[in-house]
């Protein structure tokens, strides 16, 4: 059975700064906009959240049909405000590890 996954980063004023598809369903165009819709719908969800549980990682925060939010919450004191993430070494390791769990 074909599946994927959507791993995104997001910075603190809801900027997608690192986003992969994984998985070994063919890529759709329609797929890519679904999951943008589905993240910035769950955003919401995790900003109240954050400010009620001392969790890193919220679990399942939201649904959409087959699809499941789950969310960690990292403080990167490494993080430059408003860049995005384009480490080939980095990309390569999120894709690496998301054949060896999903």
């Amino acid at each position: 059975m074909a599946s994927t996954a959507c791993f995104v980063i997001v910075s603190n004023n809801d900027i997608p700064i690192y986003e992969a598809e994984v998985g070994s369903a063919p890529k759709k165009e329609e797929l890519a906009y679904q999951h943008q819709f589905i993240l910035h719908a769950a955003l919401d969800v995790v900003q109240d959240l954050a400010w009620t549980s001392n969790a890193m990682f919220l679990k399942s925060v939201d649904r959409f049909n087959d699809l499941v939010v789950s969310v960690y919450i990292f403080l990167n004191p490494l993080y430059l405000p408003g860049s995005r993430i384009i480490s080939s070494h980095f990309d390569t390791k999120v894709r690496a590890l998301a054949r060896r769990y999903l």
